[in-house]
């Protein structure tokens, strides 16, 4: 073993003090096997990098993964930051939320522990929570941040630390920066800091319940309840999948809250259970492997709508079975754009004479343009954010701190924003909003399919086909992204996809974009990740980004038609994937730089 890993092995046998995990870096370390070491060496030489997302990795002993120590080190971080840089918000105390996964309320009770020591106010929720609730109470009980442990849709051997910022929306930079360098000199645990297990009976740790849930509830349903007594009529029964996550008692709740009776739960997964025995991934956009016991239940029930939260209820997916029997799982495209029209219409109702140059609605940039189509012809205003929720959330702050209103926002991983209640996504409101719009239009025999349609006949026809590649070589992406930037015909950007001309082209990790007389960038840049927008003289929208957390390189493209346009979905579709399938042989290249197609 080389000093640098005995250095590291040292440190973790003096510094750890839960028994498990302490005991595998000391198997480990005593093997002397080569590929032990190398594991050693893996667990230990690299920590888990915090970003603007916090933590998200795999749980186990060493310092790139969730465990004790690394938790406390996290929290020591965090509270460092917080007391060197912003000294002035300590009266204001933090909150913090868990969900149901393996060590989620350990992990909080450790993180309160430490700053209940240090004299601040920590709300700790009792029980386990949607992550909307922790969003929603940074901003109601007007905390400096707060903390929410979940991996959300996860697999069930990773576990994850998010933290808000005092806006209510997750931290941007440089906060993630700032509490990321404040955790590498933070790494020594205080012997206090273990000792967290009677946190809840310390005078300074509060329980932000029942409070917390009644003024949520009553705030939804003030602000997006539109039409309550039609809902007390409503016939329509609703199944419903908590995924084995937390969502389930929140979304009974504000199903009974805004009228509605008939809740059916998916009973082997309405039950938190860290196993998540039923489902390979507890992802609902997963799609139909996700769904099949969800469709079983409808099937049996004679239901013909579906919603499911993830495992902490940020995010819902909703399936419609269709005339011919087939189920027809909406994607986060579709529905945004269902929820983007409900919003609109009944906002509009509500509000009739207010200034729409003052009215927003917000999507990610790989997210459907449907919304932009709708505020070009309705009149409301329209932003672009980069990918991720917490640049959705902050422009939606800034917007109401210049006193505009946010009606709607979303990112097309099924998270949606439903007004401004919560500044993340919420799928415990979504919930509610898909139960009223659904009963609107069946009280019409509308499907939602065919409310779709009617949608895409007014602003036009938006079609989506979006997938990745797995690489396994980061240089190989590199160079992938760098040819594209200097294409051997022309030596740069390409001009052309087959038979579709290039129009522009936006280049976030360069600082490029064609759109503008300077060629620079609206939207921030970030040259450590890579990001290329082409636009097409057909309507289509293509991105090509690399991901943060996974070794993908994704594509979102989406062929935006005009209401005029009268061809079907299907020839629109099929324009589309004529276009992918070129570019996927000329711009990704898969077969010389040996990428590999997502399996369906």
């Amino acid at each position: 073993m080389d000093a640098a890993l005995q250095t590291k092995v040292n440190e973790w046998l003096a510094w750890d003090k839960n028994n498990t995990t302490r005991s595998q870096i000391e198997a480990l370390a005593a093997s002397g096997d080569g590929t032990q070491l190398k594991q050693l060496e893996k667990l230990l030489m690299k920590r888990m990098e915090f970003g603007t997302a916090g933590l998200r990795a795999r749980m186990g002993p060493g310092n790139s993964q969730m465990n004790d120590l690394t938790i406390i080190q996290t929290a020591q971080g965090l509270l460092k930051y917080m007391t060197d840089n912003h000294s002035h918000l300590k009266p204001k105390g933090i909150i913090v939320g868990y969900d149901a996964r393996y060590h989620s309320q350990e992990w909080a009770q450790v993180t309160a522990n430490i700053f209940t020591r240090a004299g601040w106010k920590v709300y700790l929720f009792r029980h386990i929570n949607p992550t909307p609730y922790v969003a929603y109470g940074v901003r109601y009980y007007k905390t400096a941040c707060g903390v929410m442990v979940t991996a959300s849709h996860n697999p069930k051997e990773d576990n994850g630390y998010k933290v808000y910022w005092e806006n209510g929306a997750q931290i941007l930079s440089p906060h993630d920066k700032g509490i990321a360098d404040a955790i590498v000199e933070s790494l020594v645990p205080q012997e206090t800091s273990w000792q967290y297990q009677d946190v809840f009976n310390h005078p300074l740790c509060l329980d932000p319940m029942p409070a917390l849930e009644d003024t949520y509830m009553k705030v939804q349903k003030d602000l997006i309840c539109f039409s309550e007594e039609e809902n007390k009529k409503c016939e329509v029964p609703f199944v419903y999948t908590a995924m084995h996550g937390v969502g389930a008692k929140a979304a009974e709740k504000i199903f009974r809250l805004f009228g509605f009776k008939n809740f059916i739960p998916v009973v082997e997964q309405i039950e938190p259970d860290p196993e998540f025995p039923t489902v390979k991934f507890p992802n609902p956009e997963e799609g139909r492997s996700a769904l099949e016991l969800a469709i079983a239940t409808a099937n049996r029930a004679g239901a013909t709508v579906i919603c499911a939260n993830d495992p902490d209820a940020d995010r819902m997916a909703v399936a419609e079975k269709l005339p011919s029997g087939k189920w027809k799982i909406l994607n986060g495209n579709e529905l945004a754009t269902l929820l983007g029209w409900w919003m609109w219409i009944n906002w509009r109702r509500r509000n009739p004479n207010a200034d729409l140059s003052k009215a927003y609605m917000i999507a990610s940039t790989v997210s459907s343009k449907i919304l932009r189509a709708i505020a070009q012809k309705e009149g409301f205003k329209f932003e672009e954010t980069l990918t991720g929720f917490k640049w959705i959330a902050n422009k939606a702050y800034d917007v109401m701190q210049e006193g505009a209103q946010v009606i709607f926002a979303f990112e097309e991983a099924i998270g949606f924003m439903c007004g401004t209640t919560v500044l993340d996504k919420d799928g415990v409101g979504a919930f509610a909003t898909v139960c009223e719009m659904t009963s609107h239009l069946y009280a019409k025999n509308i499907s939602l399919v065919q409310q779709l349609a009617n949608i895409f006949d007014t602003y036009g026809k938006h079609v989506s086909n979006n997938s990745y590649y797995f690489c396994y070589e980061p240089p190989k992406i590199g160079k992938m992204f760098e040819r594209l930037r200097k294409m051997p015909q022309g030596g740069h950007y390409p001009i052309a996809c087959g038979r579709f001309k290039v129009s522009g082209v936006r280049d976030l990790t360069v600082d490029y974009d064609s759109n503008y007389s300077d060629k620079k960038a609206r939207l921030p840049v970030n040259n450590s990740t890579q990001m290329i927008t082409f636009s097409f003289d057909n309507g289509v929208i293509l991105t090509l980004r690399t991901s943060g957390t996974e070794p993908k390189i994704k594509f979102y493209s989406e062929l935006c038609g005009k209401p005029e346009d009268k061809r079907s979905m299907a020839e629109l579709t099929a324009e589309l994937a004529e276009l992918i399938g070129i570019m996927v042989e000329d711009f990704y290249q898969p077969k010389i730089n040996g990428f590999t197609a997502r399996s369906d």
